[in-house]
């Protein structure tokens, strides 16, 4: 049996926003995959084979690198160099990381840019091939407005003077797969974003049209949104965010021309991309 047959890629937090999309993607290549799973029942697209494992004990990881010619890769997990060098022993030849803008700001007392810094420097210093993705916001937090609007037409969102080239994770997964597939991305960082430069306010609107509704937008007073943050996450994560998008440390605004360049494609437009999930925001 051929190599290219026997050796998969294997896609890390597989059934996520990004994850799912990369892996339709890769099927579609005709690639064999492998998805990290939590669940192993968790259902897959067809030929698509699951397995699982702990990204933060490297150890676990043994079965899943198994006989893989690449990975793409989370940032974050407690041991990333030794995770590295397990996928180097069990054959892979390159990971594709994805990172965040926030890892531009080299701020190490921020927990968001630390974990990002830490993340890249280990693939850097990793025998592998590497490619790092520094997307924008994705599209899909716009799935955090649902309870929203399951409860009527108002939707409050914070941060409402911040403008961002929203991405879609489509196009953040059509260009991990371009990288994974050919070697003309290795060494690269590529810095991802949508066509278009939005306000929250302006997102709410596109949503609206999408799902045939009148929405009025409300802007969340930053106090508020803080206090929202500080109930479900640590204090220092929220002050990350306020650092962001408060002070903004943080500018995703930019247009770039990186997924057209990458892939041949245009990226696509919020209003794409609320039309492609509308289903799942009724």
């Amino acid at each position: 049996m051929s190599e290219h047959v026997t050796r998969s890629l294997l896609v890390t937090g597989a059934t996520g926003n990004i994850g799912k999309e990369l892996v339709r993607a890769l099927v579609r290549a005709g690639e064999p995959v492998r998805a990290l799973v939590r669940d192993p029942r968790r259902s897959l697209p067809d030929g698509v084979e699951g397995v699982v494992g702990d990204l933060n004990d490297p150890d676990s990881m043994v079965d899943a690198l198994s006989g893989v010619k690449g990975v793409f890769l989370l940032s974050g997990y407690d041991d990333m160099p030794g995770l590295l060098a397990r996928a180097e022993r069990a054959g892979a030849e390159r990971v594709v990381l994805l990172s965040g803008g926030s890892a531009v700001a080299r701020d190490l007392d921020n927990p968001i840019s630390r974990y990002m810094i830490a993340s890249e420097e280990a693939v850097r210093q990793s025998g592998l091939a590497w490619t790092i993705l520094r997307p924008c916001e994705f599209m899909s937090n716009a799935l955090r407005w649902r309870p929203q609007l399951l409860a009527g037409d108002v939707v409050r969102v914070p941060f409402a003077h911040v403008p961002v080239a929203v991405v879609d994770p489509f196009d953040i997964a059509a260009v991990a797969a371009t990288a994974l597939l050919s070697t003309g991305h290795d060494g690269r960082v590529h810095r991802l974003a949508g066509p278009e430069s939005l306000l929250p306010e302006e997102r709410v609107r596109i949503l609206g049209r999408a799902l045939g509704r009148t929405l009025r937008f409300e802007a969340q007073p930053d106090d508020e949104a803080e206090a929202e943050m500080r109930a479900s996450m640590p204090p220092e994560y929220v002050k990350a965010f306020l650092r962001f998008n408060v002070d903004g440390t943080l500018d995703e605004s930019t247009v770039l021309p990186t997924v057209s360049e990458v892939t041949g494609t245009p990226p696509r437009t919020f209003e794409q991309w609320a039309t492609a999930h509308k289903e799942e925001l009724r």
